[in-house]
């Protein structure tokens, strides 16, 4: 009897997105209250921008990346998604507990290492359950989903966010919606792919095999710097736009929570359809080039607002947003370039070192300021950040339809 075909709505991609929806809903969550966060601990106005918090989370999920990809590999994809949901889920609920920055900071750090296993446990796993027919589809609705736990948690923020301590119930919900999901997790099973190379002698988890071959690293090198787009976008236009908006005249105070959450609405839409255009192109990378190409749209229109209302803002938001949809695409592209025995290490770390590289984007962008001024320092840096990912786009392989069942040696 032939063997029925998943559904793109069973249970591994239900969990796989809602787990992906409280994973960005806690992750952005600091950055839309952060300002009355550090405020009702004490912080001054003029001291809020000196916290740099930020990079601590991004710590976490750097470090994190790597411990829960070699986990993901050594010891199943379902346990680190179980684990990884338990510590961010008790890192958000003793976020509302903290008294001082100090506290904040180590909690932070402590829920960007829960943070960093959801989504690559969650990919590689739908990845290698769902035939190749469907694996774009599934994993774009994985992150289309997900991805609008900004949405919600500008939403929550909104709602209870106007009380001194209202910050502290945002990340109670957070919390709480952790603790539900693992209700869910139970009925997943573990990947049939991994199953079959346990108890065999096969490396597995090895990170060093992806820096001692020339051809891998290459390839996770490339995997890595085709999202940079998404992070210079994120992390400079939309969380600086008040002040880019500032010194383009633009004629209505511009919300920075606001941008964020109307570009990841849209995000969100356009992770799901770049799903649709790879299936219809049946290529990865062209769907990667047409939103690329999008994003670049949209920043050469930021670039252009001077004097525009503050509505206008908004609308290249949304360009913005639509063309950074290819977060799905991107991680998908890292699980179908290596073997079963890595590939939750791959597919784990490569998101997460995308994400850490805003830090290195940022300082970038501030080494410019004092010689090119602000507003030239963000052009400048996007030509840098958009060359480099074209240059990883072009060199990266075609994955469309690929087998992953295999390993590497």
């Amino acid at each position: 009897m032939e063997k029925k075909s998943p559904s793109l709505f069973n249970l591994a991609v239900i969990v796989g997105a809602l787990g992906y929806f409280v994973d960005v809903y806690d992750l952005l969550l600091f950055s839309i209250v952060r300002i009355p966060s550090l405020k009702s601990l004490g912080v001054s106005m003029e001291d809020i921008d000196k916290t740099d918090i930020l990079s601590i989370q991004m710590a976490g999920l750097l470090i994190g990346g790597i411990v829960w990809g070699i986990l993901g590999d050594k010891k199943g994809r379902l346990r680190v998604l179980f684990l990884s949901i338990v510590l961010y889920s008790l890192g958000s609920i003793l976020n509302g507990f903290v008294h001082t920055v100090t506290q904040y900071a180590v909690v932070r750090f402590i829920t960007g290492l829960g943070l960093a296993g959801e989504l690559g446990a969650g990919i590689t796993l739908v990845s290698e359950i769902m035939p190749k027919e469907k694996r774009g589809l599934a994993t774009s609705l994985v992150a289309g989903i997900g991805l609008s736990g900004a949405v919600f948690a500008y939403f929550i923020k909104v709602q209870f966010g106007s009380s001194p301590e209202g910050w502290r119930t945002c990340y109670f919900i957070g919390g709480g919606l952790g603790f539900l999901l693992l209700g869910l997790r139970v009925g997943v099973l573990e990947s049939g792919m991994y199953k079959s190379i346990e108890g065999k002698q096969v490396r597995k988890g090895a990170f060093i095999m992806l820096l001692n071959n020339g051809k891998r690293f290459k390839k996770y090198i490339t995997a890595i710097l085709i999202a940079l787009p998404n992070w210079f976008v994120i992390g400079i236009l939309l969380t600086f736009s008040n002040k880019f908006a500032s010194l383009m005249k633009v004629q209505d105070p511009i919300d920075p929570g606001k941008a964020i959450m109307v570009a990841y609405a849209f995000v969100s839409i356009g992770d799901i359809l770049i799903g649709f255009v790879s299936q219809w192109f049946k290529s990865r990378k062209i769907s990667l080039w047409i939103f690329h190409i999008i994003t670049v749209i949209g920043v050469i229109w930021y670039f252009h607002l001077q004097g525009a209302a503050g509505s206008t803002v908004y609308w290249v938001c949304v360009v913005l947003g639509f063309g950074t949809g290819f977060w799905a695409m991107f991680v998908t592209m890292a699980a179908e370039q290596f073997g079963t025995n890595i590939r939750a290490t791959v597919t784990t770390t490569v998101p997460n070192m995308a994400r850490g590289s805003l830090v290195l984007v940022t300082i970038l962008f501030k080494s410019l300021i004092p010689s090119q001024g602000y507003f030239n320092s963000g052009w400048i840096t996007g030509i840098i950040v958009f060359a480099i990912a074209f240059l990883a786009l072009a060199l990266t392989e075609e994955t469309f339809g690929k087998e992953l069942n295999y390993i590497e040696a």
